[in-house]
């Protein structure tokens, strides 16, 4: 921390050097119009030495202090003295320049042509002067940075040999990134080329570095510019791009990197220069869902809001979410305590500490969650809580029924009883049509949520929230993918033609905030995914990705579909009415909300299939849910 003896050390060197460069400045403008003979202009020799030497003393004695208190005033002594930009050299222009037009137009005011009045400095004086002084000053600054990106900084020692690389997009981002790269020099990473599809900017050169042509030029970088890798400096959206530019740089064995999105630099999370490997997310297909933030805002801000499944994915990143909107109090509930303290240390170490109270719980211990309704009493409930993993629940039914059923309407009731305004189930796109335990299970939650809505009156909004698969969730494909490429292979996947509903965490979780802003009770809300990918076309992309080929460093192995897996999965039942909402990724399924039974029936059904056989536990969840196709065994 600066002390006021170092702050008023740095003052005095600013103003040394400030005032020498105004004194060198103005002392040159006296002697370019006076000094040689071929530039008298009719003035007589006796005339131009008094300029010279009794007007000019006198004009230094005012001008320069000027000069330095309007430096002054426009933040030049507030700076960091090394660090320069285009800002910093405008407000030292406006400086000058109003230095400048007072000095200009004291002589019309005085009045007088006396040259040994000190405030009447010749006009043509004053213009040079004031292009002499933005020579100075801006050039001494600039040449202070040069200096010591060049040779005093401490991130100019590279170890090891410096990677030469190509960037494509000559935009705003790559400029961005070149610049940053060729400021600092400690990354070990040198900007060769400029790889862009805009014609205009062909041969045309970014920071010095050259715009050679169209990412098609790919193959001979290697060979011509010693270029080993690439960095993608190209908008989010043009996701069609990336994937095409990614497979020109595997084909040609170049390692891509990315940089960051504009909008995370913009929000000052990261820099141009924090490049890292491009991952499945980035050739997804999909644009960043732009959400109402004043919606999400106005029904999180001030409010207690309960996450259930708060160590999970999807709730870790709802508590994420949530806890950048202002919450009065945030509840992270979740049984596994390993996973509950890592979501509750990302929060403090995001500055969320002061909003967040982590609470170990079963959602289907009711006197557990009696208590934590009856401290807290939550005005936004977000049952995230499930077992979702189906291979693993096809083994044991009888667990999925517990926690994704009685569980939710554990939960759900509470949400009825302490009067919170919404509850929003996370339900999934295996609840549609399902083949497996784990989906059945879920649309029977859904069931439970609806039914609930019926019965509890308008106090409580009970809605749910379909979604398909979101990438590198636990358990999810991408990580097993990741992993078994990093072993060597092989990539397992199941069946060629199996296909799946992709996003990204985050996206998912943004659009149910926003689904729960749009729902009314009784909804099911079913989010866009796009169209789904090929599972067997992601583990290509993945093992591209990795700079190996598939089929050649890696094996792609097929083994058939696991129990109760689909080819391709559904988000919504044939019949169920559909209705548009305000946002475009968000759609409203409507359906009779008369119960088919009440809840304590439904319950007490499910209960009694939990001491059963496995099979005969399926089958009695087929009764439960007609349009559940058990997995023969």
């Amino acid at each position: 921390m600066a002390t006021p003896v170092h702050r008023l050390q740095r003052a005095a060197f600013l103003f040394a050097t400030y005032g020498a460069l105004a004194a060198l400045s103005l002392w040159f403008a006296y002697e370019l119009r006076f000094a040689g003979p071929e530039v008298l202009s009719g003035v007589e020799g006796t005339a131009a030495e008094a300029y010279l030497y009794v007007q000019r003393p006198l004009v230094l004695l005012w001008l320069i202090p000027l000069k330095v208190l309007l430096l002054w005033a426009w933040g030049q002594f507030r700076g960091v003295f090394y660090y320069f930009r285009l800002t910093d050299a405008l407000r030292m222009v406006f400086a000058l320049a109003a230095a400048t037009a007072i000095a200009f137009t004291l002589p019309s005011i005085i009045g007088s042509g006396d040259p040994a009045q000190a405030f009447n400095a010749p006009r043509g004086v004053t213009l040079v002067d004031f292009n002499l002084s933005l020579v100075l000053f801006v050039g001494f600054r600039v040449s202070i940075r040069a200096l010591r990106e060049r040779f005093w900084s401490k991130e100019q020692t590279t170890q090891g040999a410096v990677e030469r690389i190509a960037i494509v997009g000559a935009g705003q981002s790559g400029a961005q990134l070149a610049s940053e790269l060729m400021s600092r020099r400690g990354h070990g990473i040198e900007p060769v080329c400029f790889l862009d599809d805009d014609v205009a900017k062909h041969n045309l050169h970014i920071h010095g570095v050259p715009v050679i042509g169209a990412p098609e030029r790919m193959p001979e970088l290697a060979e011509k510019y010693g270029v080993t890798e690439i960095i993608l400096a190209l908008p989010a959206s043009a996701v069609r791009r990336i994937r095409e530019v990614s497979t020109l740089a595997a084909a040609s064995n170049l390692r891509v990197l990315v940089v960051p999105s504009m909008s995370e630099m913009a929000g000052g999370r990261v820099r141009a220069s924090d490049i890292r490997p491009i991952s499945v997310e980035d050739i997804l297909g999909r644009e960043p869902a732009k959400l109402d933030d004043e919606a999400i805002d106005a029904m999180v801000k001030g409010r207690t809001v309960l996450v259930t499944g708060a160590g999970g994915s999807i709730g870790a990143e709802l508590c994420r979410q949530v806890a950048a909107r202002s919450p009065a109090r945030l509840i992270l509930l979740d049984q596994c305590e390993v996973l509950l303290y890592q979501a509750e240390q990302e929060l403090i170490s995001a500055g969320a500490g002061a909003l967040i109270t982590p609470i170990v719980g079963d959602v289907t211990d009711v006197d557990r969650m009696r208590d934590v309704f009856f401290r807290f009493k939550p005005e936004l409930v977000l049952h995230a809580a499930a077992h979702k993993h189906v291979p693993m629940m096809e083994s044991q039914p009888s667990e999925a029924l517990k926690n994704n059923v009685l569980g939710t309407e554990v939960v759900a009731r509470l949400a009825a009883e302490f009067g919170a305004a919404k509850f929003v189930l996370i339900s999934s796109d295996k609840a549609v049509n399902p083949t497996n335990v784990m989906g059945a299970s879920k649309r029977l939650a859904e069931r439970v949520v609806r039914t609930m809505q019926a019965e509890a009156g308008a106090k409580t909004a009970f809605l749910a929230v379909r979604f398909g698969n979101v990438l590198g969730s636990s358990g999810s494909v991408i990580p097993i993918f990741r992993r078994q490429i990093a072993a060597g292979g092989p990539v397992t996947v199941t069946h060629p033609e199996v296909k799946r509903y992709f996003m990204t965490i985050p996206e998912a979780v943004g659009l149910v905030l926003q689904s729960a802003t749009l729902g009314a009770g009784g909804d099911i809300l079913v989010l866009e995914m796009g169209e789904p990918l090929k599972i067997v076309d992601v583990a290509r992309q993945l093992i591209e990705l990795s700079g190996l080929r598939p089929d050649i460093d890696i094996e792609i192995r097929i083994i058939g579909l696991r129990p109760g897996e689909k080819l391709v999965e559904e988000l919504q039942y044939e019949g169920e009415q559909y209705r548009p909402t305000e946002h475009p990724r968000v759609f409203r399924f409507m359906a009779d909300l008369v119960p088919q039974d009440s809840v304590e029936s439904l319950v007490s059904r499910v209960r009694a299939l939990l001491p059963l056989e496995r099979q005969a536990c399926k089958q009695g969840m087929r009764d439960l849910v007609p349009e559940y196709v058990p997995f023969a065994e």
